[in-house]
């Protein structure tokens, strides 16, 4: 675990599940196969340095195979994760229902980080430009978060990079929350996430912005939920995600 990812307390949730998806990516051990989905429930913050993975491939079907893994840490349980990958399906109907939420290009976006902001190691490795709802902490009459983002260091949007872009930005209630009523630290639970289609895409460059945008919509009892999309520029659903995370 790099200090380079790290939030407030520990490394942040979708470096964790990057590092994870590697190692099952590894063990799997298919390249045809593409990651369709991937849910890791968070048991403990990692410390700095580092950990043990061991994986377990549950079962190989003719088209799909299921994974697991446990990420421990001097024998300390730090997350369970499960995944499922898949040879691309060629029968069934394509159904394409979901839109694009209208943005600003990047080039006219302003960067998601305010000038004077507090400013985090995980912030370092990414360049993000706030394109759909408001800046953390004012006051916003919805829990709305969005922005281009890429990596800080040119990488094409790989499986890895989206598993990794699905926590990268500031939590959505964020925006909802405000000086008079900030929110504390939010710690991921859980995190699901589903890859709409083999990555990277065709055509991908690594320069290439994508859209990422999160939404809560509940938050009550110490708990929030938050839904997110990946797009690419061009409008392709490469990534759906869904968290509980703690309220705080």
């Amino acid at each position: 675990m790099d200090r380079g990812w790290w939030i407030v307390r520990g490394p942040n949730g979708g470096y964790v599940a990057a590092v994870l998806l590697r190692a099952l990516t590894a063990a799997l051990g298919d390249p045809t196969r593409a990651p369709r989905s991937l849910t890791i429930h968070y048991t403990a913050p990692p410390a700095e340095g580092p950990v043990r993975i061991e994986t377990r491939i549950e079962r190989a079907g003719r088209s799909l195979t299921t994974l697991s893994a446990r990420m421990t840490q001097d024998g300390r349980l730090l997350a369970l994760a499960l995944a499922a990958f898949s040879l691309p399906r060629t029968t069934g109907p394509t159904l394409r229902h979901a839109r694009m939420p209208a943005a600003p290009s990047p080039e006219r976006c302003a960067p998601m980080t305010a000038p004077g902001a507090p400013r985090l190691p995980l912030h370092e490795r990414y360049e993000t430009r706030l394109a759909v709802g408001a800046r953390p902490m004012s006051g916003a009459s919805e829990a709305l978060c969005g922005g281009w983002i890429r990596m800080a260091e040119p990488r094409i949007a790989d499986a890895l990079a989206v598993a990794a872009f699905t926590d990268a930005l500031p939590p959505a209630p964020y925006s909802w929350a405000s000086p008079a009523s900030p929110l504390g630290q939010v710690p991921t639970i859980d995190l699901t996430i589903h890859f709409r289609c083999t990555l990277p895409v065709a055509g991908a460059g690594p320069n290439d912005f994508l859209l990422a945008v999160f939404r809560t919509r509940e938050g009550r009892e110490g708990f929030f939920e938050e839904d997110g999309e990946i797009w690419t520029q061009d409008g392709v659903l490469v990534a759906n995600s869904r968290q509980l995370a703690i309220l705080s």
